[in-house]
This record gives C-alpha cells, structure tokens and sequence, in this order.
C-alpha cells in the first residue's frame, strides 16, 4: 500500500495506492472510511460471462469488483455504478489508471430510486447479462455506526433498501441474465426473500474464517425468471488455522483465479 500524493478536486482526499489481482489491478481508495478487499475480489471472481457480455456493478465504490471482473474477462464490458461522487471520482480514475477506458464506464446514480429518474440507465433496462453486488452489510439504526459519514453510507443502508436493490438489478439484468451478491451469512434469508419472484435457481456457498467455524459471509448467484430450486454448495473455508489464505483462495486474491458457484475454486 502506497500513500498517494494530495490532489485537487474531487481527489483531494487522503488516498491510497492499492495492489489487487497480486498487482494486475491497482486502485486509489480512501485511506479513510470503507476500503475495498477480499469480498470485492472474491465477488468478481464468482461472475461467469461470454465474449461480448455486458456486467452491471451495482454500488461500485472505487470499482474494486467491477474493474477486477473486467481485468479477468478481457473481452467483457462493464458498468459501474456509484451514488458518492467522491467514490465515483475515484473509479474514473482507476479505470484510467489501469487503462480500461474502452470496456469500462461510470454512472453517478442511487439505485433506490425510481428508473425513470436515471434515463440513462432507464435506456439499458434488461441488457446486462450479468448483475454483481457487495450490498452494505448493516441496516441504519441497527448496531454501531461507522462513525465517519461515507465508511457509514458503505457499511449500512436503509431498511427496505435490499429489496429495491433487487428490484433495481431485475429491472436491468435481461432474461435468463444472472445476479451475484455477496452478503454477512446470516442475511441468506432477507436475500432469498427479496429475489423470489425475480430470481430462481439460487446457488448459495457458505464462506468460513477457519474450518470449523461458522460461515460469516455468503456468495449467492441467481438467474433471473429462473424456478429451478436452491442449491446450497459446500461451504469454502478462507484461512488456514495460522490466519494465512489457503492455496485456492490465494490463486484467486493474487493470481485472478475463478470462482465457479457450480463448485470449488478453479483456474
């Protein structure tokens, strides 16, 4: 981790120079507040798509899943999308930076709102053949805020706010098109909620610290229009008991390795 310099504008914050993808892919994020890491990566790794696809990157931040998705499918288009101009800023930045200016856009947009007030987006309804979400994991008033405003904006959103997520990457995946989200473990049924009637043929794989302990994080994938029923995968364990990443899951964090939901880690 690097410190970069002070800028002007809308970069004037404090920001760091961060390597993912064991340096393929180096982001500027807040040194401040929610910082993107594995679950970013670990979400981009679990997106599957054609030639010629178009990926949606719902909540992008400083594009950390969105732009490790387009690095690791070199002939895939991707939009994100970020309501914080700040965090926006910065993913313009990392798309320039890591030269993807040809595959890889960003639009300024809060998906809790109506479509019809994003024309934009509007004009792309049901084109995205694949849809990926690192949601906040915490509901407002509920737990210990993040204390500075845009970490807290990251880390909780309003009651309901899930189910117009949802709703928003109904509204833009295309029929048959998939969405992938990753979430705290015990959010699996709030997530099976809000995708019944929109989205089917979940594949739910639990991700544990450590064997032997609980799963603290879900990677769940859906197709949308889909009636096939829930399959739930054997749970991936992260760390080796001395806290070090296993071999497969340091394949996908340094070397860009997939994650296939229709089973373990591959190449």
């Amino acid at each position: 981790m690097i410190d970069a310099p002070a800028t002007k504008g809308p970069l004037a914050e404090a920001v760091t120079d961060d390597a993912f993808l064991g340096g393929a892919l180096n982001l500027l994020q807040p040194a401040t507040g929610y910082r993107a890491g594995l679950d970013g990566v670990l979400l981009a790794a679990a997106v599957e798509a054609r030639p010629g696809e178009q990926i949606l990157d719902v909540g992008s931040g400083v594009g950390a899943a969105g732009l490790a998705v387009a690095r690791r499918l070199p002939q895939v288009s991707v939009t994100l999308i970020e309501r914080d101009p700040k965090l926006a800023a910065l993913a313009r930045s990392n798309i320039a930076r890591n030269d993807l200016t040809l595959r890889v856009r960003v639009i300024e947009a809060d998906v809790t709102r109506p479509l019809g007030d994003i024309p934009e987006l509007a004009a792309a309804a049901e084109t995205f053949g694949h849809a990926l979400a690192n949601p906040p994991y915490q509901i407002e008033g509920q737990g210990t805020s993040a204390g500075e405003p845009s970490r807290a904006a990251a880390n909780a959103m309003p009651a309901g706010s899930l189910d117009r997520w949802l709703r928003f990457i109904a509204a833009m995946v295309r029929p048959g098109g998939t969405a992938t989200l990753i979430h705290r473990a015990d959010a699996l049924g709030d997530i099976l909620n809000t995708l019944a009637g929109r989205f089917g043929g979940a594949v739910v794989l639990p991700l544990h610290p450590r064997e032997g302990e609980p799963a603290s994080r879900i990677l769940v994938r859906a197709v949308k229009g889909s009636r096939a029923p829930l399959e739930l995968r054997p749970g991936l364990v992260l760390h080796n008991a001395d806290h070090s990443f296993r071999p497969d899951i340091e394949a996908i964090l340094r070397r860009g390795y997939d994650l296939p939901l229709r089973g373990g880690a591959a190449g």
